[in-house]
């Protein structure tokens, strides 16, 4: 489901009388130049784009997020990732973060009403975009219910008291020893699923969480709702066996940003290489320049060198293999220092950065075909270069990851070459050395 399936009937057709040209003596009429076919792995050519309705205003963000979605489907993006909506804790305890989840089927309040969520999904299903929400079943607040009528649903410490979760003061750890706390807790992700109509669910720090509640709520899910989406938040790719579709990609995003600030660029190959050799077939992974914990644990100023870094980042998020996904703070110009995703504030989007992120994602569309064929990579301190090839076709992707003009010499088989500027849709022919400008990034196939 988050997989483009490419290959072509046609192209089986003329293999197999191919195959039986060879075995008879009568000749078949064959097309001129058919298309060779493309042997490679699938990839994605799918989108996320992560909205925190905080982002949208101090009061009813979620219709503010709705009326945003027309621009988030503009931007090229398939699946709208929905950080948690559930009503938050509110005792002393809570420190105001959307993972402490005091009602799993209320809607938080200054977010808006459970009419204005179903508005949201239809507006982004009309867009042809799916809908995952962000979903904590790992623990509650300290407020929560269950705390006073169902303690046993609690790990509890060494003197018999609930224990916090994970070390984080502001929840409770849940225990699913208790048969009723998977119970319950499916039944609530069931209703967001049936009532509030949405396609699937991130699940947050999914490891805390037993396989055997996932495998249990995933198939049960599906029966009723086939196809629905789940992305765990983790990179243990043993949940892919419990249903999962997806897992992150942790180690992506801090080599991208080592390399951006004079760490090794060829630590983003291998450790791109390294992560997709445990995807297995069917499966995908998550990848991204910033999400909400990179954005508020890091200098957004800075991670990639500086801002202008950034869309470098996004583009070889997308262009090595993966799901690349957008957070939504990336649209917006001028953010410093970490960003919080407890804080209530609305953030202005650049029309130039909206341009380059629309821009990237159309060409990581259009090249969804030959991104399935050969990696090549090209060694150099400072920019990231690499090909991928299919017969007939080409990709070239440079990223310089340095503040400074580099240049670096074109593949000798492009150079000269005919080929199509992706970001532009301008034809160029690559000189034997191209050189870009701090930050700059190309995307050419022919």
């Amino acid at each position: 489901m988050f997989k483009n399936k490419i290959y072509s009937a046609i192209g089986a057709a003329l293999m197999a009388a191919a195959a039986l040209s060879s075995c008879t003596s009568y000749e078949i009429e064959m097309p001129e130049n058919p298309a060779p076919p493309v042997e490679g792995p699938e990839v994605s050519s799918t989108v996320v784009f992560q909205a925190n309705p905080r982002f949208y205003g101090t009061a009813d963000c979620l219709k503010a997020l709705t009326a945003d979605i027309p621009a988030i489907a503009e931007l090229g993006t398939d699946i709208l990732w929905v950080m948690p909506v559930c009503d938050p804790g509110a005792d002393a305890t809570s420190i105001g973060s959307p993972y402490c989840i005091r009602d799993f089927k209320a809607v938080n309040a200054k977010y808006g009403t459970m009419g204005d969520f179903k508005a949201m999904v239809d507006a982004a299903h009309r867009e042809g975009m799916k809908v995952m929400l962000d979903w904590i079943a790992n623990h509650t607040s300290w407020d929560h219910p269950w705390i006073t009528s169902a303690p046993e649903r609690y790990a509890k410490d060494g003197g018999g008291n609930i224990a916090s979760a994970n070390g984080w003061t502001d929840v409770a750890q849940l225990n699913y020893s208790e048969p009723s706390t998977g119970e319950a807790m499916a039944d609530a992700m069931l209703f967001w699923v049936e009532e509030g109509g949405i396609d699937g669910f991130r699940c947050d720090y999914a490891d805390g969480v037993p396989h055997e509640f996932w495998q249990s709520f995933i198939s049960r899910a599906r029966a009723a709702h086939p196809g629905l989406l789940m992305l765990a938040e983790t990179s243990d790719a043993s949940f892919y066996a419990d249903g999962f579709d997806m897992i992150y990609d942790w180690k992506f995003s801090p080599a991208v940003s080592s390399a951006f600030n004079g760490g090794k660029v060829s630590d983003i190959f291998v450790k791109s290489q390294e992560s997709l050799k445990k995807v297995p077939e069917g499966k995908d992974i998550l990848r991204y320049a910033f999400n909400h914990d990179t954005a508020a644990e890091n200098n957004v100023a800075t991670y990639f060198g500086t801002r202008e870094g950034t869309p470098g980042a996004y583009v070889l998020s997308g262009m090595l293999g993966g799901t690349p996904m957008i957070y939504s703070s990336m649209l917006t110009d001028n953010l410093s220092g970490t960003l919080s995703f407890f804080a209530y504030r609305e953030l202005e989007r650049s029309a130039e950065l909206f341009a380059r992120y629309k821009a990237i994602n159309r060409a990581f569309k259009e090249t969804a075909q030959v991104r399935r064929g050969t990696l090549k990579t090209y060694p150099d301190n400072k920019v990231a270069a690499f090909t991928r090839s299919i017969p007939g076709h080409t990709l070239l992707v440079m990223v310089n990851t340095s503040r400074e003009e580099c240049t670096i010499k074109t593949p000798i088989a492009l150079a000269g070459e005919r080929m199509t500027d992706l970001l532009t849709g301008a034809e160029v022919i690559p000189d034997a050395a191209l050189t870009l400008a701090p930050y700059e990034y190309i995307i050419y196939m022919n």
